[in-house]
């Protein structure tokens, strides 16, 4: 199943991509009569809101009914480049939060359990703009530097050791999502909506596994840089 989920949205954002080009490779008239050959480039310092939970693999269904989401954040850099009028490449790096919640007598722990990872980001985006909406989707690295566990009020480290209950320090995923961007005389403002979808079970445990699932919502305000280095007529 989860090999599924996978291949889907490998083919999903490849069917995107696919798509969004041939949309841009059959808009050459239009950018002709327009002056503005390249989405502009921006750098943003962001702060992030996400809602973050997480995947139990196999296990997941007998524990869906005691999962809680909780909120997490994200704080660094966007740096989004324009490539073409119609394309941008978005790097991103952040210090991320994630997590989850089980509620008292769940199968896994039995108690109330609370867990959290703080870790280090980088997602690489391709986006696509048709006006003022975008569409962006691209693979995503992290490595979790520390995290903690809350059971019955009780908090711990968690381990990153191999052992049964340790996490493991490295992650990768998918993100995905669009959003739209009002523009006023001097700068954007964009919102952004994405969703995580984590690809590695960071648990060392052999009775379960876990896998980060996160909605972030994102508000960029900023001035474009005057030359783009990038940008591509």
């Amino acid at each position: 199943m989860k090999k599924k989920v996978q291949i889907g949205l490998i083919l999903g954002m490849t069917f995107l991509c696919t798509n969004a080009f041939a949309q841009t490779g059959g808009s050459g008239s239009t950018d002709s009569m327009d002056s503005t050959k390249t989405a502009k480039t921006y750098l943003d310092l962001v702060l992030n809101v996400m809602s973050t939970n997480f995947n139990y693999g196999n296990s997941n269904n007998a524990l869906n009914d005691y999962k809680k989401s909780i909120i997490g954040a994200q704080l660094g850099v966007s740096f989004q480049a324009g490539i073409t009028r119609s394309f941008s490449l978005v790097p991103e790096f952040y210090i991320t939060t994630k997590g989850g919640k089980l509620n008292a007598n769940n199968p896994l722990t039995n108690s109330e359990s609370t867990q959290r990872l703080y870790a280090f980001e980088l997602p690489v985006l391709a986006r696509f703009h048709f006006s003022d909406f975008h569409i962006n989707a691209g693979p995503s690295i992290a490595y979790n530097f520390y995290g903690s566990q809350k059971i019955d009020g009780s908090s711990a480290d968690l381990s990153f050791n191999e052992s049964d209950g340790g996490v493991k320090r490295f992650d990768a995923g998918v993100q995905m999502g669009g959003g739209y961007t009002f523009h006023t005389k001097t700068k954007r403002i964009t919102l952004d909506l994405r969703y995580n979808y984590g690809l590695t079970n960071i648990s060392y445990s052999h009775e379960h596994e876990m896998y980060n699932r996160s909605f972030v919502v994102s508000l960029h305000i900023s001035n474009p840089w005057k030359t783009n280095p990038l940008g591509r007529n």
